[in-house]
Formats: C-alpha cells, structure tokens, sequence
C-alpha cells in the first residue's frame, strides 16, 4: 500500500513539473529571460525560490539528522539564524542595490557584475571558473540522503533511481523553460515543503514516545542534560561557526544572489523578504527540531552515535519509516514527505545548475567569443543545463571520495571568494580592482592553504572536520581585506568615475 499511494503521488508531481516547464518555454526567447525571466519575477515567486534554494535534502537528512541528535533542542539555532541573517538580513541590505545596480551596469550573473563594476574581464573569467569548479560538484549532495526514504518506501529499488528521477525532472523543467519554470516550481515545491514539515512537527510530538509539546523538554533531559541546553553546551562553538557559514555564507553564493538580480521592483522586495523569512524560519526551526527528538525514538551506541545502520545519514529516512507507516492517512503523509525532499533537492538543483551554465555559456564562452549569437549562446546553455545535471548525478552515483570532500569545503570556498568584493562593491565607491581581487583569492588562499596544513600536521580528516570554521575564516578575511587593500593602495586599479556613477546612480538619487 505505501508503494503504491507514493507512486501515484510522485506521478502526479512528476506530471506537474514537466506542464510546468513545456509552459516555460513560451517565455525563454532571450538569454535575458532564460537567465532571469526579463526581470519581472513577482515577490512570491521570487520569496519561494530563494527559499527552496536555500534548503535541500541535505538539511533535512544530513544536517537536521546530525546536528539534531548530537545538540538537541539548540540546533534550532541554525535554522532561526538562516531566517534572520541568511534570509531577513540579506534582503534587506543586498536586495534593492543588488537588483539597481545589475540594472545599471547591465549585469545578469555574479561574473559580470564584478567585471563591469570592477572594469576588469580577468574576474569574469575566475569567477566563473570557481562557480564552475565548485558549485557542480556541490550539487551532487543534493541527492544525499534521498535514496534512503526511496528505497525505504519502494522495497529493492537501488538509490540511484531516486537520483536519476531528481535529476530527469530538474533537467527537463530548467532546459525547456529556464528561471521561469524554475520559479513556477519553487513556488508548489515550497508549498510541499511546509505543508511536509508542520505535519511532520505535529506527528513526531504527539507520538508515545514524546508524549506531546510540553513533555519534549523532560523526555530529552532524561536522555541527556545537554540535549536541552539553550546554548548547545559543549557544542556552542561548533553551533556558531555553523550557524555564521550557512547563514552569512548565503550572501555570497551566486545562486541565492541571483534572486534579487531577476525580482521585478522594489515593492516586491519588501514583500519578498517577509514571505521568504517566514518560509525559512518555518522550514529550518521546523527541521532541527525534528532532528533533535531522534534521540527519543533511537538508541545510541557505545560511542554516542545513532545504533542504525548508515549512522547519522540514516536517522530521518529511519525516524520517517518509524512514524508514517502502517494506515493509509500515514502512507499519504509519508508520500507528502518524500516529495518535500524531492521538492527541495530539485529547487536546489535548479538554482545551482543555472548557476553554473550561465558560468560557462554567459561569462566564459561570450567573453571569449563576443560574436556569438543569441541563439547559439540560448543552445549552449540549455545543452549545458543538462549536462551540469548528468554530471552531478554521476558524481552523487559514483561517490568519488575526492569529490564529496570537495562538497564539504565548497560552500565556504565559493561564500568566501566573492563575499567581500560583493557586499563591499555594493556599498562602496572606493573599492577598487586590488581591493576586489585580494578578496576574490581569500576563498581559495584561506581555505586550500589551511587544509594543506591541517591535512599535513593531523591528517585530512582533521581538515574535514574543521570545514565550517575554515569557510567562516575565509568570509572574515574576505570582508576585511577587500576594503584594506583597496585603501593602501588607492591608485592600483582604480574604477573610473563614468562607472561608479553609474553603479550608484539610483543610490544617489534615493
């Protein structure tokens, strides 16, 4: 009975995402509209894309799982800190300057917008290089933890066709109808989304073995006084460098910044950062706190860790097949479940992929080739598109162990490299090209330097295991040396005035 009701409902969904993306197609002429829906996205399409790019399965499996059992109650931190810094804050101080000033300097991507604010086609080129060298294999994690579930609620299916389902779905609906169709689905995804998670907050504090809302505290300090502390005990350090990277960490990642370029005015904006901080802040909170009741319904092992097979990667998809099994109503929620981590893994992608073809087909291949025309430069992408996604599935299929340690230090590569010269470009009339490069270099001299060393004296577990605060060192010194250089060395690189007033035309006049 479960097989069968979860397959009606991912055909259904699969049904919907495909009308989605032939729809899409009407509306994907131009580069400009594939790229950015001709800058007329409204603000609940825009609040529910950034939403749903924001969290994918990793989350609710692997960060919700992990972080849930090992911290308790505290980890909800994370998600109430990705609401108000990585989703409040970052609208209210990107979004309107972002959005004028791609405008002004006709910018659709990350990559242009540093070589026309900073005058200088090499950041082009390196940016889009970085975007192309970690954001795709980072997108291979986004089918983490979804074969699980799968296999769990369709008995001998292998993972891999979990993963070739996200992957089938997200190419079809991005290649045919771009950041249009992109948006369409976020948008019934993210309902998807908190529909799954409330009921799953319902159903996992009303079972037995929780014993409802007022006896969650109790139950967890019986098991462990730790798990209800309100700072995390042992684990605040480890708690805030997490919290600093996947909150702070989004302000400088192309495909979240990408929202404020494409959203239509800024009436919408401010409708916008409303929806999209309570969409986070219902989707984070709602999935550490699940993650953190595990320890109610899981035994541990000797050495603290979750007694199932697969470990911590294992504790939701287990914590899932415990809880919604058995009724029809169950298997219906169940169903409803696995297509928020379908739903999330498939926003996620899309956002990244998008990314990363515009990397190549937009930043590179034009800068190259300025002669190329705009249907070719429409071909290449859409081409790009799929092969972006055949190659982070075989990534995620083959766990190359190269590759997913790669996935670990990207966010913080990528989060430090262009945060700086971003936020500052944004601000700041006297950075200038030294500025921004030294900040540009951060991500990968902070980070690539310290996991040689860490690697070299403790081993590279040791430098896996440090990730967080290593992306969080390379924000820090992005932020910091951008404007230090740029004001030792005023003269090295500087922007002409024709730009800058361009750049802040609107800001001037406000």
């Amino acid at each position: 009975m479960t097989t069968t009701i979860a397959g009606i409902a991912l055909s259904i969904f699969a049904v919907c995402m495909i009308g989605i993306g032939i729809y899409g197609t009407r509306r994907t002429r131009t580069v400009n509209n594939f790229l950015l829906g001709g800058r007329k996205i409204g603000p609940w399409l825009s609040a529910f894309s950034y939403g749903t790019a924001y969290f994918s399965a990793v989350v609710f499996v692997g960060y919700a799982g992990m972080h849930g059992w090992n911290i308790g109650l505290a980890s909800m931190w994370i998600g109430v800190g990705n609401a108000l810094i990585g989703c409040y804050m970052a609208w209210k101080l990107l979004a309107v300057r972002t959005r004028q000033m791609t405008h002004n300097l006709e910018a659709r991507t990350m990559p242009e917008f540093f070589a026309s604010r900073y005058e200088n086609r090499g950041m082009k080129l390196f940016a889009a290089c970085i975007i192309f060298i970690f954001l795709v294999p980072y997108a291979a994690s986004v089918y983490k933890g979804l074969g699980m579930l799968f296999s769990a609620v369709f008995p001998g299916t292998p993972d891999w066709v979990c993963m070739a389902l996200v992957a089938l779905l997200t190419a079809i609906c991005l290649t045919l109808g771009g950041y249009v169709s992109s948006t369409m689905t976020d948008l019934i995804q993210g309902f998807i989304m908190i529909a799954g998670v409330i009921v799953m907050v319902v159903a996992f504090a009303t079972r037995p073995e929780v014993g409802g809302f007022t006896s969650i505290v109790s139950k967890l300090r019986e098991v462990n006084p730790t798990l209800v502390d309100p700072l995390g005990g042992s684990s605040f350090q480890f708690l805030l460098f997490n919290i600093l990277l996947t909150s702070v960490g989004t302000w400088g990642l192309p495909q979240m910044v990408h929202k404020f370029y494409a959203i239509r005015d800024e009436h919408s904006i401010r409708h916008a950062t409303i929806v999209s901080t309570i969409f986070c802040a219902v989707i984070g909170c709602g999935a550490y706190f699940i993650g953190s009741l595990s320890r109610l319904f899981l035994t541990a092992t000797a050495s603290g860790t979750p007694d199932i097979p697969g470990s911590y990667d294992a504790v939701m998809p287990t914590l899932l097949m415990k809880v919604f099994s058995g009724s029809v109503v169950s298997n219906i929620v169940l169903s409803v479940i696995l297509l928020l981590l379908l739903s999330a893994s498939m926003s996620t992608l899309s956002a990244i992929v998008l990314t990363s073809s515009s990397s190549i087909s937009v930043d590179i291949l034009k800068t190259l080739r300025p002669d190329i025309s705009e249907k070719r430069q429409m071909i290449t992408m859409r081409s790009l598109c799929v092969l972006f996604v055949a190659l982070s599935f075989a990534f995620a299929c083959a766990n190359i162990s190269f590759i997913v340690n790669l996935m670990s230090f990207s966010w913080g590569i990528v989060a430090g490299s262009f945060l700086g010269p971003y936020v500052w470009g944004l601000y700041s009339k006297k950075i200038n090209r030294a500025g921004a490069w030294s900040g540009l270099l951060s991500g990968i001299v902070v980070v690539g330097g310290a996991i040689i060393v860490i690697s070299i004296v403790s081993g590279f577990a040791a430098a896996k295991s440090a990730a967080p605060i290593l992306g969080v060192a390379a924000m820090a010194v992005s932020l910091i040396v951008t404007p230090l250089v740029s004001r030792l060395f005023p003269s090295a690189g500087a922007v002409s005035e024709d730009t800058l007033q361009r750049s802040f035309l609107y800001i001037h006049k406000k």
